[in-house]
């Protein structure tokens, strides 16, 4: 494996190309660059047939056993007639090795992001998530990891505190902040008591859900993991408590035509919020070497990000201490 700090330096079109025809594939010079940071993805034509969609993973951020086991969740709900884009088998794998890269290929699923303003369409979501997480339930991963406290909270704050990435002015109130925050994510984790941990979609905002005219279809599993099943259902939430009251109502109202949901979870929305929060400033630190990222996020590392980090943190620090967002099924 390549380990340069721009892994992607020598994925260079030819290369995808040249990858692609590897597996007996014949392309027509057709190369897309689709919308992905973390991986490369394309849409790679093909001599008198469709386009696949190619991903070519980050180098070292997953071992190929983890891959693998996201590949075989996501062929497992397909099993299941559920919506979801699982990769192609050639020679009877799905993982592909070609120079310094790994890569997989897919069906192209085109579609829009579903219009969350109807309560017919976050019905239709949750009755899906429902047996998504009715699957999901059914065994557990082995290879990829749990969403928890301690890796995207702890871990987080721990990188970009020993990387100096924040502002010697800010580091204090940063410092103050954060532990508070850390300090009311375990507060919410003891108000929801035992969760169970299940496989999960574990990005499922709307840029992973398309909606084409037979209805919505989930894609990118790469951030497959354990965790509670709320995961999936709070980042279909927007608006103030009530307008989130009345969406999750609708959501849960179809979830739990396929699947019991544990009411308690109900605590953790806040919490995990906060978590994706801490998380994706470390992300993106994490990955400030790769030059696609100051590119895309120039605005990045700089005294208004951590000022407004820290906003956001005091903000979810209050949502936080005001309670779970209860909703008419657990009046």
């Amino acid at each position: 494996m390549t380990t340069s700090v721009t892994p992607y330096a020598n994925l260079t079109p030819d290369v995808v190309l040249d990858a692609i025809e590897s597996l007996g594939l014949i392309t027509d010079g057709h190369l897309l660059t689709l919308n992905s940071y973390e991986n490369r993805v394309y849409q790679v034509g093909i001599d008198e047939a469709a386009p696949l969609i190619a991903k070519f993973y980050r180098p070292h951020r997953w071992s190929d056993a983890a891959i693998l086991e996201e590949h075989q969740f996501s062929q497992e709900l397909a099993n299941h007639e559920l919506p979801v884009v699982p990769p192609l088998r050639f020679g009877g794998q799905t993982l592909h090795y070609f120079n310094d890269y790994r890569f997989a290929l897919t069906l192209r699923q085109g579609g829009r992001a579903p219009n969350l303003e109807h309560a017919a369409v976050r019905e239709w979501l949750g009755r899906l998530l429902g047996r998504i997480h009715a699957v999901g339930a059914v065994t557990a991963f082995t290879q990829r990891p749990t969403l928890n406290c301690a890796h995207f909270g702890i871990e987080s704050r721990d990188f970009l505190l020993a990387n100096q990435c924040l502002p010697s002015a800010l580091l204090s109130t940063y410092l103050n902040t954060v532990s508070e925050a850390l300090v009311q994510i375990d507060a919410c984790y003891e108000r929801a008591g035992t969760v169970k941990l299940i496989r999960l979609h574990g990005d499922c905002h709307l840029g992973n859900v398309l909606w084409a005219d037979d209805g919505p279809h989930f894609v990118d599993f790469d951030d497959a993991r354990q965790g509670p099943a709320i995961q999936d259902l709070w980042m279909l939430l927007a608006g103030d408590r009530e307008e989130m009251r009345q969406q999750l109502d609708d959501v849960l109202a179809g979830y739990e035509d396929f699947c019991e949901f544990n009411w308690r979870e109900l605590q953790l929305i806040e919490a995990l919020r906060t978590l994706r929060i801490i998380h994706y400033a470390a992300w993106l630190a994490r990955r400030w070497d790769d030059p696609a990222f100051p590119a895309a996020f120039p605005w990045f590392n700089t005294a208004q990000f951590w000022h407004d980090h820290i906003l956001q943190l005091q903000e979810q620090i209050t949502a936080m201490a005001a309670g779970a967002l209860w909703t008419t099924g657990n009046d």
